[in-house]
């Protein structure tokens, strides 16, 4: 079912390190032609660190495991292309469409192909009003199942945070700050809320990936990486800029699956583009970081 190519193919089999990226970013997450040009930035920042990138995504109904230049661009500008989390994996496939794969898909995807180190934007989670709305992104649920760690810039400023902090302690996933003891919230490296543990280095992610698999603790492990600070957005400066992309949102009565790309372009527009200049950086920085866990999780992985 899966198709893979053979670069990744091969480093899977050789024990190399090997590091999933999502293409929701890519078709939903950013305009053409950044996003493109932030796809293959990152892929390149993932080979430098002695990493091989596995970007992730429906191409034709096919789940494949790295892309070509080609694909890249057909998902940085095909419309068509379908925003797949877990729950339309099989709608796609069956259909022979194209999707690009969320944080819950793409880790479930990179599981299924071996690849235990996952990099991201931001996490989805408990979205604000999620009392009434019941909206509870499905990358929480996938966390508690799939045992791969996800190395991102905490959870996207658009949700309740200290709601989903909450419901991944209730599911057992360990939240680690890495490199601080506030869980950082995307654009910003403040939320106001503690990050539950704490590590400082590659080695230390990569020791808690293996004690908690070894235990027989199924599910993954989420490594909040606080945006550099020459490129963060004051928490209430964004703050102000996300009330406003709600309210619009309201407004015009956008829901589900629709409301996280509406809002993300919709804060772009209003921050005059430093949200998507903050959104580049923060994954250029998480691709750096999970390039490193990959090679140190490598090294303690027994050879088969």
């Amino acid at each position: 079912m899966l198709t893979v190519t053979d670069e990744v193919r091969d480093a899977l089999a050789s024990g190399l390190p090997v590091v999933a990226l999502e293409s929701t970013i890519i078709s939903h997450g950013m305009p053409y032609p950044q996003n493109v040009e932030m796809a293959r930035t990152v892929e390149g920042i993932v080979r430098d660190g002695g990493a091989v990138p596995a970007t992730i995504a429906v191409l034709h109904g096919r789940p494949t495991i790295g892309l070509s230049a080609d694909d890249l661009e057909l998902l940085a500008s095909d419309e068509s292309v379908i925003k797949v989390s877990l729950r339309d994996l099989p709608y796609v496939v069956s259909r022979g469409l194209h999707g690009a794969t969320t944080v819950a898909s793409t880790m479930r995807l990179a599981a299924l192909a071996g690849i235990s180190v996952f990099v991201t934007g931001g996490l989805g989670g408990v979205h604000r009003g999620a009392e009434t709305s019941y909206d509870v992104s499905a990358d929480l649920t996938e966390l508690s199942t799939t045992s791969v760690a996800v190395v991102c810039a905490g959870v996207k400023s658009i949700l309740d945070i200290g709601l989903t902090l909450e419901k991944l302690e209730t599911l057992g996933v360990p939240v680690l700050g890495y490199g601080t003891d506030e869980f950082p919230s995307f654009f910003s490296r403040s939320s106001g809320f503690a990050a539950p543990m704490r590590v400082d280095s590659p080695a230390e992610v990569a020791a808690l990936m293996r004690a908690k698999w070894d235990l027989g603790l199924a599910g993954g492990v989420v490594v909040a990486n606080p945006i550099p600070a020459e490129s963060e957005i004051p928490a209430g400066e964004i703050g102000a800029i996300i009330d406003r992309a709600l309210a619009d949102m309201d407004s015009l009565g956008i829901t589900g699956k629709d409301a996280t790309p509406y809002l993300l372009g919709r804060i772009v527009e209003i921050s005059d583009g430093a949200s998507l200049t903050a959104n580049i950086a923060l994954v250029e920085h998480n691709a750096r970081l999970g390039a490193a866990i990959a090679r140190e999780h490598v090294a303690l992985t027994p050879s088969s």
